[in-house]
């Protein structure tokens, strides 16, 4: 199932596939390749990615692999992020944003190189830089469009206010915020993120939608209160696993949210894409949310 992140596009798969941990998977250029294909089999067609990923080695990674099938191009979208800087890259000693114009598109040129691809379907900057030139980005964006290097623009981690100086300044749509969203991580469902969103017309895209592995392995009372409302339901469901139903719990919120899961195996692949038609009542959803806050709704 694939959705449209705005009313002008462009469409993405209903879950991404985020590559961060990508190097850490001990698979060569092939491997990598059967997993890519194994999702867009499941209808993952979307790969998330960022130039710092693997201290900037996924990207290329990525690239290694699809040159083995490079018509597999056509049949994915393809995201990526920059402006974060990590030592000791072009001489830096210490991590630090950088969304100048001058790095922006050099970070485009470089990902391009590394994935082995004309363009990029959506870039995002991947954190708000405190002394960013929101007129610069916005200048460094339509560019990049109109050379049809990047087709979609995005940001990552900013907050509402953020995001609005910049949508603000173009005369396109941001088709994105990538945030942190989970049902350890409520925030952006009460600080307005999620409602710029829907204010704006597109969809967010959740990273770390099972808390990075806390919900399986975390021990405090928070997390284990949770753990057992999500193996009551996976009883009442006959479900396989929890992790279908924290990631159902995302995708039922009518933003729309993405949500994008990091896994090598292709085992929770298969498993996740089944969260899509699991579909909660409004009850079992409060219940989850009720026992992430530890209190009923007031």
């Amino acid at each position: 199932m694939d959705i449209s992140l705005t009313e002008e596009g462009p469409t993405v798969s209903r879950i991404a596939h985020g590559m961060m941990r990508l190097s850490g998977w001990n698979a060569d250029a092939r491997g990598i390749l059967e997993l890519v294909e194994r999702s867009i089999q499941n209808g993952i067609t979307t790969f998330d990615q960022a130039d710092i990923y693997g201290n900037y080695s996924c990207e290329e990674l990525f690239g290694e692999a699809l040159a083995l099938s490079p018509s597999i191009r056509d049949r994915m979208q393809i995201i990526t992020k920059c402006g974060i800087v990590l030592p000791p890259s072009c001489g830096n000693s210490i991590k630090h944003y950088d969304t100048s114009p001058e790095h922006i598109t050099e970070s485009v040129e470089k990902s391009l190189r590394k994935l082995r691809t004309d363009y990029i379907d959506i870039l995002l900057i991947h954190r708000p830089d405190p002394i960013m030139d929101v007129e610069g980005i916005a200048d460094t964006f339509s560019s990049l469009k109109r050379s049809g290097k990047v087709l979609h623009f995005g940001v990552s981690n900013f907050t509402p206010r953020q995001f609005e100086y910049l949508a603000e300044r173009l005369d396109f749509n941001l088709v994105t915020n990538q945030i942190e969203c989970s049902v350890l991580e409520l925030s952006p469902f009460l600080d307005g993120t999620i409602d710029t969103c829907v204010r704006y017309r597109c969809s967010p895209m959740a990273w770390s939608p099972l808390a990075g592995g806390e919900l399986f392995t975390g021990r405090n009372d928070r997390i284990s209160r949770i753990r057992k409302t999500l193996e009551e339901i996976r009883i009442e469901r006959n479900l396989r696993s929890i992790d279908i139903i924290a990631l159902a719990w995302v995708l039922m919120h009518p933003s729309r949210i993405i949500p994008l899961i990091g896994t090598g195996n292709p085992d929770r692949v298969d498993r996740a894409v089944t969260a899509i038609d699991l579909k909660l009542s409004r009850t079992e959803w409060f219940r989850i949310w009720s026992a992430s806050t530890g209190r009923d709704v007031p």
